[in-house]
């Protein structure tokens, strides 16, 4: 008899690089956009950040060091806080006590499952 297999994640983030990484992420959620955060990830390790199905095709990534510094180039502005936080909105992070951190966009072909492989820098 077969029983069913577990839910499986349906956008992971693998951190394949030598570092401890903290992951934030951001997607379009009943028409305007949320943050959560955060995941933190041992080298090479994945860790499974949206766990249905994904609606949107864009999924929004933020990815720092131990120490804080952003280990991944973005170019959307969205809003992160030091502690865990589910934050909805990205205007106005300043006025509302937290910080804008610059997301990669995570372009997933409209796929309903992703897995997104996070890699060190060329020096």
């Amino acid at each position: 008899m077969l029983t069913p297999a577990p839910a499986h994640a349906e956008f992971t983030v693998c951190n394949q690089t030598l570092d401890v990484v903290n992951l934030a992420v951001g997607q379009q959620n009943e028409g305007s956009f949320q943050t959560e955060g955060w995941w933190t990830v041992g080298a090479n390790q994945c860790v499974n950040v949206i766990r249905e199905e994904l609606a949107n095709r864009y999924i929004y990534i933020y990815a720092t060091d131990v120490f804080g510094n952003a280990v991944l180039d973005g170019s959307t502005d969205m809003c992160v806080e030091r502690r865990r936080f589910v934050i909805r909105d990205t205007d106005d992070c300043w006025v509302r006590g937290q910080v804008v951190a610059r997301f990669h966009e995570v372009d997933t072909l409209q796929q309903a499952r992703w897995t997104f492989f996070l890699t060190a820098r060329a020096p």
